[in-house]
């Protein structure tokens, strides 16, 4: 990024490249649409273009990039607030089949399913810290720079949030 912010513009193709399906990991579990998040991909990385005079080189270009992710994010969540929440289904004719194997796997599915639909169900805030720690992997110290707080508010943020998803995926399977 540092070259990029230096004016060697064609060095965000690779960024892109390294980036881009961890961010669209990202907004995708944060929206549950598919469409919308590819889109948001794109925004992300016209943003880092437009913005890279602000970028430092202090700390992982990562943290950088998911703080714009979650600006883009908050301004099309303000954008759309009235538009209906989904998530993907996968196809499930194509899944069932004969055997055992079909029956566990269509079991893995439906338990896949409700934990999106209990992820959904989470605030907006427990369900951000989750998808960085457990979907794209950041540690507590880069999601504290993310979020703009300590390490131990991300611990206790995530503690909570696990205790909050168990109790709503219980809710939602029974």
């Amino acid at each position: 990024m540092l070259r990029v912010k230096a004016g060697d513009v064609d060095r965000m193709g690779l960024l892109f490249e390294r980036y881009h399906r961890k961010l669209f990991g990202f907004l995708y579990h944060m929206l549950g649409q598919a469409e919308a998040s590819e889109d948001l991909v794109q925004t992300v990385f016209y943003r880092m273009l437009k913005y890279r005079h602000t970028y430092t080189g202090e700390g992982e270009f990562r943290t950088w990039m998911y703080h714009l992710a979650r600006n883009v994010l908050a301004d099309h969540v303000k954008k759309n607030r009235h538009s209906v929440r989904h998530t993907d289904v996968a196809e499930w004719s194509e899944k069932i089949g004969g055997g055992a194997g079909a029956d566990e796997k269509l079991q893995r599915e439906q338990e896949v399913a409700t934990l999106h639909r209990a992820l959904a169900h989470l605030s907006e805030d427990y369900r951000e810290v989750l998808v960085l720690s457990r979907f794209q992997e950041l540690k507590y110290e880069e999601i504290a720079r993310v979020l703009n707080t300590t390490e131990g508010a991300v611990k206790v943020r995530v503690h909570r949030a696990m205790n909050e998803l168990k109790t709503i995926y219980l809710r939602i399977e029974n």
